[in-house]
């Protein structure tokens, strides 16, 4: 999750994700086993229409094949796969311990019960507590035997996932990591930033992209770089370098890291991380930043995504984090005005599907209430419509995030939990039954010319006011 306020450069250095993933880090070892009666009292009034439950079951029964791209959608044999999904960035960790593994498959069967298909999470942690990697290169068997279990879990529930290889922020290590290991291993480096730009770490993060693409799962016994579970691999939660503003120093990173992705893993989608700021090669697009700041962090939104080898553009949305954390009526306009200027852009200088990676709220904002939190979320989810029904670049949104019953104690605000949120998953789960209707009605680019429009227009627009 990230973090950029208009009115102190402060707020910008750690967003509240990256605050609450370290809170995170340190309660996860005192959690308990699950209990799911509640959540099964709730599931039993959820109902999703026959035609979306008779698609899900033909897909089942389908190959289950690579996500892939084609112009600015993404297609699944040969349909359109518009994307509604969440971030849950624990499950590796959860699914390394007996007691809290049953978390990761309550986590995917609550999902999948309101429709949504695709899951962001960590394939990371290092040199922390419950470490993937330990140490540059030397990695804990039983940690990356929990994220196989992710893996398999998700194919069973049909959910894809995105899988993140190293975080901006300190939480799970993250770059300031590899600069400690770096110094360990006598270089004398003063900025994590030198994480983008010193050979030796640099390297290090190869090493892992190649452990990570090659890995065998030891469940599934297929390696992951073959894996179709997998939509896409992501380089970085949330890349920033703010020792160079000018952006150039990230650029160079993206470029070399794109390529060595796609020489070990041609297969599979890849996007950057990024939280969507316009950057020094765009200043007629600065209007849309959330604030001045956004654009000395050395990101550079249409830059980034021109790299070969990128596949899609992501961008986040945290109006609470980056215009002010009371909560306000002008947040909504900014959150369908900077949406619909990275969809734009993305159609119109990109040519690539566009995914809203993270969005969400804090319930201990100032002012916050929960039908506030169901306008933000209704807004992202009807601008993505407006670009669905185009053939658009609006690909889909990540919810974040996405909680099991039980899991109150490491809530630090923007969890979601269905039970305990009527009206929001009944708002998931319509999105996902609009989505699936289109995705399963429709061929790519149809522009809604297709004898089925009157039917995908009923659905899609049912119950709007």
């Amino acid at each position: 999750m990230g973090n950029t306020e208009t009115n102190n450069s402060s707020k910008m250095d750690q967003s509240p994700a990256a605050d609450y993933m370290a809170t995170t880090q340190r309660q996860i070892n005192s959690s308990t086993a699950f209990d799911d009666t509640e959540y099964e009292d709730w599931e039993s009034n959820i109902h999703i229409p026959n035609s979306i439950l008779t698609y899900g079951s033909e897909m089942e029964e389908a190959e289950w094949q690579m996500v892939q791209k084609k112009g600015n959608q993404f297609v699944v044999n040969d349909q359109p796969f518009y994307v509604n999904g969440f971030n849950t960035y624990w499950l590796m960790v959860f699914a390394a311990d007996e007691s809290t593994r049953g978390r990761v498959t309550q986590v995917f069967k609550h999902a999948s019960s309101v429709g949504m298909t695709v899951c962001r999470t960590w394939a990371f942690n290092d040199g922390q507590w419950r470490a993937l990697q330990k140490s540059p290169s030397l990695y804990d068997e039983v940690v990356f035997k929990a994220l196989d279990f992710v893996v398999s879990e998700a194919k069973k529930y049909r959910i894809r996932l995105i899988l993140s290889l190293v975080n901006n922020w300190e939480a799970y290590g993250g770059k300031a990591q590899y600069v400690k290991w770096g110094n360990a291993a006598g270089l004398n480096l003063t900025s994590d930033d030198d994480f983008f730009s010193h050979p030796t770490l640099r390297g290090y993060y190869k090493d892992h992209v190649k452990a990570s693409s090659l890995r065998f799962n030891t469940l599934t016994n297929i390696t992951y770089k073959e894996d179709p579970t997998i939509f896409a691999w992501e380089l970085m939660n949330e890349p920033r370098c703010t020792s160079d503003s000018l952006g150039d120093t990230l650029q160079e990173w993206i470029k070399e890291m794109a390529f060595y992705v796609k020489s070990i893993d041609p297969k599979h989608l890849l996007e950057i991380g990024l939280e969507g700021f316009y950057g020094p090669s765009t200043p007629q697009r600065f209007q849309f930043n959330p604030n001045s700041y956004a654009q000395q962090v050395g990101t550079d939104f249409i830059r980034n995504h021109q790299v070969l080898g990128v596949d899609f553009a992501s961008a986040h949305i945290y109006p609470d984090s980056w215009i002010s954390q009371s909560v306000a009526d002008s947040h909504i306009p900014f959150v369908k005005s900077w949406m619909e200027a990275h969809i734009d852009d993305a159609e119109k200088y990109l040519g690539m599907p566009v995914v809203f990676g993270e969005f969400g709220v804090s319930a201990k904002d100032p002012g916050y209430n929960s039908t506030y939190r169901d306008t933000l979320i209704n807004t992202v989810y009807k601008t993505i419509l407006n670009s669905t029904k185009k053939g658009g670049s609006g690909a889909g949104s990540l919810l974040w995030q996405f909680f099991p019953d039980g899991t109150d104690y490491m809530d630090d605000g923007y969890a979601i939990v269905l039970s305990k949120a009527p009206s929001t998953s009944s708002m998931i789960s319509l999105q996902s039954t609009r989505l699936a209707l289109f995705n399963s009605l429709c061929s790519e680019r149809c522009h809604w010319g297709c004898k089925k429009k009157k039917v995908l227009q009923n659905v899609l627009y049912e119950d709007e006011e």
